[in-house]
């Protein structure tokens, strides 16, 4: 069930990262709120699932899930560049998220 709420949480993060953009510097009201609330429960899924699983394993598949959620939609949503060394280092991310999940048992 950790790696349940770890994988939730890193959504959480994806979401809340996305929503800083959409909330504008947070003047927009209704994607601040969400923002807000995507962060909190973000962490406290995260707090829940390093109650079982190795902080350096669950924190580095949590930003890992994070950074390349907010790195395809940034591409998909906001028409940010797309380069061969951007997809690269994207894929470089999954695999690294794999990897720590495989040397976790």
């Amino acid at each position: 069930m950790s790696w349940v709420l770890l994988v939730l949480a890193g959504l959480l993060e994806i979401g809340w990262a996305i929503g800083i953009k959409l909330s504008e510097g947070f003047s927009r009201p209704i994607p601040s709120i969400l923002t807000i609330l995507a962060m909190v429960l973000s962490m406290f899924l995260l707090g829940v699932s390093v109650k079982e699983l190795p902080i350096g394993t669950a924190y580095a598949i949590w930003v890992g899930i994070g950074t390349f959620g907010a790195g395809i939609l940034g591409i998909l949503i906001f028409h940010e560049p797309v380069s061969p060394l951007r997809v690269a280092s994207l894929a470089f991310i999954v695999v690294g998220i794999v990897g720590m999940k495989l040397s976790s048992g």
